[in-house]
């Protein structure tokens, strides 16, 4: 049995095919992204954190 050409595509199943062939690595970019900028964003307040902490704490040491 020999595989027949069909013809070409209707416009709609050639959007269909070119989503579903670079959908997911468009996704996956976005998920990347929106997760690298949380992490960003966690690590500026932990950092701001522990500056305040910094300048908050009284060193321990004989007073008077």
């Amino acid at each position: 049995m020999v595989a027949q050409h069909l013809g070409t595509l209707h416009p709609l199943e050639q959007a269909l095919t070119i989503v579903l062939a670079f959908g997911p690595f468009i996704v996956l970019g976005i998920v990347i992204a929106f997760r690298r900028r949380a992490e960003r964003a966690e690590e500026m307040r932990d950092d701001a954190r522990t500056e305040q902490d910094a300048r908050t704490e009284r060193p321990d040491g004989p007073t008077g």
